[in-house]
């Protein structure tokens, strides 16, 4: 007598439905963690500040200041995708995630490189030395072109583009190192108390994963900007790592925040999903292994 169809046969539509999922999730990561290599540090958003003066002020700089880079907005979006990834399509397709990201931010790194080293319109000046000595050139201002009625017309592009160019420079071997570190670190530590709570609690493998590897990459990505890009707004006549460790904490806590905000959309995602992709969630996957060797009867 036939063995009855396992839970997870897959035929050729659900198989294409799968991959249509993972395809979204997987760009839904990559494209987010491009777009935060490029607005990574162009801006500080200050949400307000506490002083024994002042009291709390929102939306000012003061004595201890909650501010977060605007890169970092978008930055808990890839470890819900990679959860589910995992949750989902095993640890070993949520790993190759991982390292096309690592090699799309590269990219993106080398298009910015190679596009100033393109002939300039603007005089370029120095704008000093970055950490290891070399010698940081940019366009000197923005240069505001007119028309021959003396009109405005707009600014010189490659003063944007240069500034542009100058802060991704200036955190990209933070934000690579710490990204690598924490994303490969949030794969683990869910797989680890997936089997740990044998496919239950997925609030604790998603939150427990997302904080740890939240602290990793904040951790990293603060001292790494500070002491190789010395790219951050920091105050020279104050001593540096307690304004390094405020900077670590306001960034760790919106992650956190987020990461806890994230429990109940990942939970419904989960819920619809399993049933979509008709997979087991409280399984561990490995769907490459599991498409190539379906079960007979």
């Amino acid at each position: 007598m036939a063995n009855p169809v396992p839970y997870d046969y897959v035929d050729a539509h659900l198989h294409e439905r799968r991959e249509r999922v993972f395809l979204v999730l997987a760009g839904l990561f990559i494209g987010t963690l491009a777009m935060l290599n490029i607005l990574g540090i162009s801006r500080f958003i200050v949400f307000g500040s506490w002083s024994h003066e002042t009291g709390w002020q929102w939306a000012a700089w003061g004595k201890i200041s909650f501010a977060v880079a605007v890169g970092v907005l978008p930055y808990p979006i890839t470890f819900f995708c990679t959860d589910l990834i995992s949750e989902f399509y095993g640890r070993r397709r949520a790993n190759f995630v991982v390292f096309v990201g690592l090699l799309v931010n590269l990219w993106v790194i080398f298009i910015l490189w190679l596009g100033g080293e393109m002939p300039m319109q603007a005089e370029m000046v120095s704008y000093g030395h970055d950490a290891i000595g070399r010698e940081v050139l940019a366009p000197a201002a923005p240069e505001p072109l007119y028309d021959e009625d003396g009109a405005f017309l707009r600014f010189n592009e490659d003063w944007t583009y240069y500034r542009i160019r100058m802060l991704t420079f200036g955190a990209v071997a933070a934000s690579m190192i710490a990204y690598l570190f924490a994303q490969l670190c949030d794969v683990y530590v869910f797989h680890f108390w997936k089997r740990l709570t044998k496919g239950k609690h997925l609030w604790l493998r998603n939150n427990g994963s997302t904080m740890i590897s939240q602290f990793v990459d904040t951790f990293a990505v603060i001292t790494i900007t500070h002491f190789y890009a010395r790219a951050l707004p920091i105050n020279a006549a104050e001593s540096i790592w307690p304004q390094l460790w405020l900077f670590i904490g306001t960034g760790y806590a919106f992650k956190i925040a987020a990461a806890l905000f994230d429990t109940i959309p990942i939970y419904i995602a989960v819920h619809y999903l399993s049933k979509y992709l008709k997979i087991n969630p409280t399984r561990e996957h490995h769907a490459d292994a599991e498409e190539a060797s379906p079960s007979t009867h």
